[in-house]
């Protein structure tokens, strides 16, 4: 019987059987060690680099175990790629019988029910989406699936959706009058047949909080997990650990109640008269709020006379309406399931209406003036809240155009993960492109509980050396500077002439890529000027693949998860150091909190976060073997401060320069530039 690595090698079935395969070390090593802890269990946490070939390395030991092995990535993108594509070509190329099954989360589905619901509201009439329905329904009548991403012609952020699928909130279970069709249950029991299920980190927190009802008996059965993309890993764990309350479950509250009265027939003229009022409450809180896209310690602003009543407005409003369900509830399980749901809501807003006590308040500051702390930004501490509904959690809030969300944020989720982990006895896989800073993969273990574990890490089998350059432009002034920005581009304006367009320009914030964007539209350029916001991120990729020298403004959305290849990405350039933002709310506490525990907040906390996260950018320049490429790094404070060292320790190995002819001179040498230039 071959050995993983002999699967893998140049002689094995892979290279006979898939286009393109090139066998590579590491991606040999990396399965080896996967194969291992699949037999002997434990758990592994791996870093393997771009291009190291990660989903090989861990489908070919997977379909070979003969195990029952869930598999999880960061999205629903990398779902489909390994259902539709990856896993078929390896079971076939393996001749293995591994049955596999993909698992979304129920809002990927269509929901029978509320299909039937919307028809009697006659949505297929109603001007702003009545196309859209119209298209749903056709689609209902023949999908096997209800997966909705078969859908074509209706976007992903259609109002529509909402209307026809389901949520965890507003499932009637088993009380669905459709519930033996119903598409989400039928996905359910083809993952429980089968050896191997694809699902993505949501719907795994989903399944070990039991926030998806009905799902706790698939990871039970599971002998092994792979966790892919692992580093996104602990920011989705404190969100699924904790609590929140919004705008938008509220709203549907209500909409859902109308919708379960119409349905269940009888008299409630009280009902839209309540229902109104609720809405009226939310869009007062949103008021009071402030400004969209504000992210900030519910501390900030509980004291406030005007939130304080915004709050207890909306307390009293949805009170009203519960108890309007609760005298209903039994004429119809519709009504008794948004009766149940107004209760867990109001439960949760009375968490954001309690005055917590004032020790309980953070104090203190990360500022640059401390001996022990070379932290980038002064960082104010005052307004942290480390109590609200219980301790070692941080209630905060976040408000876009028309909404917000309450959030009530464990500090530290390693115990309560590590208790999920201990409830499935089961072989562990962690691994990402970027997991370690340097060889240490402390922050990342920390974080999760994870106490004991084999750690391996492989470097990315790209060729940097021959194939990028990093550019450190001279005279840039410090981030905070206000001409930071106007400055970043006067500077790379002379590299997207030499490149030709053909660059992503990836920003820490929304405002600075707005500035951007005013300033290269003024400014000229010959290429295509991609902005993020002006369409939804697939369509700005799939221009920029299709244009080949367009130039692509984008902040965290396109730091990871974009995978463009060839010459239409030559450019990579970051504006500066990826930071978390001073002021946010979650970051403040658990810097505090580490601090009060005597750790030192920059070193283990802001600092890891940044590493990792520039690291994901930089992956987005050399993405194949004949790929070629600059990043541009526009922060001075990489050669002026002691940390610039660990970030450039951590970049892959490529020649660096300051003086701009060298990168004139990269990009010359580029065949497709010399094409160009032939050509003009």
């Amino acid at each position: 019987m071959l050995s993983v690595a002999e699967l893998l090698g140049d002689a094995g079935p892979l290279a006979r059987h898939l286009p393109g395969f090139a066998p590579r070390a590491q991606q040999q090593a990396l399965a080896g060690r996967i194969a291992a802890v699949l037999e002997t269990g434990g758990v592994l946490v791996s870093e393997a680099g771009t291009g190291t070939g990660k989903t090989l390395a861990y489908l070919v030991p997977v379909l070979r175990s003969g195990r029952r092995v869930i598999i999880s990535t960061a999205t629903k993108t990398l779902q489909d790629q390994l259902y539709r594509r990856d896993i078929p070509l390896v079971r076939k190329a393996l001749g293995a019988t591994a049955r596999f099954a993909l698992l979304k989360g129920r809002a990927n589905y269509l929901c029978r029910y509320r299909l039937a619901l919307a028809a009697q509201a006659g949505y297929d009439r109603v001007p702003q989406y009545g196309r859209d329905y119209r298209r749903v329904r056709t689609w209902a009548a023949r999908t096997e699936s209800g997966d909705i991403e078969e859908v074509q012609g209706v976007p992903a952020d259609s109002p529509v959706w909402p209307q026809v699928t389901s949520t965890a909130d507003n499932c009637l279970g088993q009380d669905c009058p459709e519930f033996s069709a119903c598409h989400v249950m039928k996905a359910r029991r083809a993952a429980q047949e089968s050896d191997v299920v694809v699902i993505n980190h949501h719907l795994l927190f989903s399944d070990m909080m039991l926030k998806e009802g009905g799902f706790g008996e698939l990871l039970p059965g599971a002998e092994a997990f792979i966790i892919d993309e692992a580093h996104q890993l602990p920011e989705i764990a404190a969100r699924f650990f904790g609590h929140a309350v919004s705008a938008h479950q509220l709203l549907e509250l209500g909409r859902d109640a109308l919708k379960a009265a119409h349905e269940a027939g009888g008299d409630m003229p009280e009902l839209p008269a309540r229902v109104r009022a609720l809405e009226q409450a939310v869009t007062a809180l949103r008021k009071r709020l402030g400004e969209a896209g504000r992210r900030a310690p519910w501390a900030a602003v509980r004291e406030a006379a005007a939130v304080k009543a915004g709050v207890e407005g909306l307390r009293a409003r949805l009170a009203a309406l519960t108890e309007l369900l609760a005298a209903v509830a039994e004429r119809d399980k519709g009504l008794e399931h948004c009766h149940q749901r107004a209760l867990s809501l109001g439960e949760r807003l009375a968490g954001f209406a309690a005055s917590p006590d004032a020790e309980a308040r953070g104090e203190g500051s990360c500022d640059n003036d401390s001996p022990h702390d070379d932290s980038p930004d002064a960082v104010s501490l005052d307004d942290v809240s480390l109590g609200g509904p219980s301790a070692g959690r941080v209630t905060w809030f976040e408000t876009s155009r028309r909404g917000f969300v309450l959030h009530d944020t464990p500090l530290d989720i390693a115990e309560t993960f590590q208790a999920a982990m201990a409830r499935y006895r089961s072989a562990w896989v962690f691994t990402s492109a970027t997991l370690a800073v340097g060889r240490c993969f402390g922050h990342f273990t920390r974080r999760l509980g994870i106490a004991e574990a084999e750690t391996a890490q492989w470097d990315s089998p790209f060729d940097y050396a021959r194939h990028a350059l990093l550019y450190l432009p001279p005279g840039l002034p410090e981030p905070n500077d206000p001409d930071h920005t106007a400055t970043v581009v006067r500077t790379v304006l002379p590299v997207l002439r030499a490149s030709g367009g053909r660059a992503f320009l990836l920003f820490t914030s929304h405002r600075a890529l707005r500035e951007a964007a005013a300033l290269l539209g003024e400014a000229g350029l010959p290429y295509p000027l991609l902005v993020q916001g002006e369409a939804p991120r697939s369509e700005l990729l799939a221009q920029f693949r299709a244009l080949g020298n367009a130039v692509l403004l984008g902040t965290s959305s396109f730091w990871e998860g974009v995978d463009v290849r060839g010459a239409a990405l030559s450019c990579v350039i970051v504006d500066r150091l990826p930071f978390a933002p001073p002021d946010d709310p979650v970051f403040r506490a658990r810097a505090e909190a580490l601090r009060r525990a005597g750790g030192n907040p920059f070193r283990e906390c802001q600092l890891p976060h940044a590493v990792i996260t520039l690291k994901q950018g930089v992956g987005r320049l050399i993405r194949d073997v004949d790929d070629r490429g600059v990043l541009v790094l526009c922060d001075p404070r990489l050669l002026s401060r002691p940390y610039g060292r660990t970030f450039l320790a951590n970049l892959p190995p490529m020649p660096r320069s300051r003086d701009l002819a060298d990168v004139e001179a990269f990009f010359a040498a580029l065949p497709e530039r010399r094409a160009g230039a032939a050509g003009a």
